[in-house]
């Protein structure tokens, strides 16, 4: 059996993956996942804030959304 990826090129991914749920109480709510390499010496927080920001930036109605939940692991198996 080959591995999914076997027979196409790698794509370039983050180190770390991360997931985060983000809700507008009675309007919205939505999910959002992706890679990130933070600069070195940043912090989870700074992470956070990146990828928060980010989300605001594309779509400015979540700018002041809840967090319902947020996951940040490294990209490996």
């Amino acid at each position: 059996m080959t591995s999914p990826n076997e027979n196409q090129p790698v794509s370039q991914q983050g180190t770390h993956h991360w997931v985060i749920s983000l809700e507008l109480p009675g309007r919205a709510m939505g999910t959002r996942y992706g890679t990130f390499t933070p600069p070195a010496g940043a912090t989870r927080q700074d992470v956070f804030l990146a990828i928060k920001n980010d989300i605001a930036r594309q779509s400015p109605e979540m700018a002041h959304a809840n967090v319902v939940f947020f996951a940040l692991e490294p990209n490996q198996l």
